[in-house]
């Protein structure tokens, strides 16, 4: 006891010091965006070492129920993709038309594929990390899928990995999402607490549906294309202010149990939204003339 109280009194200075330190950097990247963006995102790169020699472990014992529930649904999409083309060409008369719309859908989008190196589902805001990042054709506001549906949109990207905001993520922006076959559309939020459900606010009250239909993106986002999977209708509600339909949804995605995803590379977004952006500039321009 004698000796530690003589060395802290020797180096009480050097404590204090470091203490002091450690306050003021934490007031600086927690308290100030820019700075705490800038070790965020130098961070990454370090901590996604180690998040995916972690996730190696983890990946390594859940590989055989992962193979067998790919092979599964590969068989599934395969079964489905045979017996639309043989009903569409015995509908046209055209064994041509189903490659070239199939090639023409495929050659607006690049998928990057990437594995997650860390990810939670127990917190209010929560990040997924994956080992993708500008050097492989990732970048910022990028969606990200799996073989069962939507998972978020890349939120940083470094040159090796990159943070997704997931779709549980209280924070997160809201994804356009419709009725299959119905084109009733409303925008997907999560609420926290159960991470396999969350909810479509702001459907139409003319709307007609039903509990168990599915829910994909609209691609009336500037982010998702149309068409990724993201959940079933599990309940139906009225919004608090009687003007629309909330509906709970059962998501797709597993995120508990979620390893490998893709990055979306839609060549298009980027010229919509520079469209969109030129239309809202000239928008209040006008606005400033008048």
């Amino acid at each position: 006891m004698k000796n530690l109280i003589a060395f802290l009194a020797k180096y009480h200075h050097w404590l204090l010091f470091l203490f002091l330190e450690v306050i003021g950097g934490v007031m600086l990247f927690q308290y100030n965006s820019y700075q705490g963006s800038v070790w965020f995102t130098s961070a990454n790169a370090v901590t996604g070492k180690v998040y995916e020699l972690r996730s190696m472990v983890t990946t390594f014992f859940s590989l055989i129920r992962v193979n067998e529930e790919l092979t599964l649904r590969n068989f599934y999409l395969e079964r489905q993709v045979t017996q639309l083309r043989s009903l569409y060409t015995e509908l046209t008369q055209d064994t041509t038309v189903m490659e070239r719309t199939e090639l023409e859908m495929l050659s607006k989008y690049k998928l990057v594929s990437a594995k997650v190196v860390d990810n939670s589902v127990d917190r209010p805001d929560n990040f997924i990390t994956i080992d993708r990042g500008r050097n492989d054709g990732v970048d910022t506001n990028m969606p990200v899928a799996c073989g069962n549906g939507v998972v978020g949109v890349v939120y940083l990207a470094s040159d090796h990995y990159s943070v997704v905001i997931p779709v549980l993520n209280t924070s997160a922006s809201r994804i356009s999402c419709a009725i299959r076959r119905r084109g009733y559309f409303g925008y997907l939020h999560w609420t926290g607490g159960d991470p396999s459900v969350a909810f479509i606010e702001d459907i139409p009250r003319h709307a007609r549906f039903n509990r168990g239909e599915w829910v994909e993106t609209s691609g009336y986002s500037s982010i998702f294309p149309p068409g990724v999977l993201v959940g079933q209708i599990e309940k139906i509600y009225n919004s608090p202010d009687g003007l629309s339909f909330r509906l709970k949804v059962r998501l797709s995605t597993d995120f508990a149990n979620l390893r490998n995803v893709v990055v979306i590379n839609d060549k298009s977004i980027g010229e919509r939204n520079m469209l969109q952006k030129a239309a809202k500039d000239s928008l209040e321009v006008m606005k400033a003339r008048n």
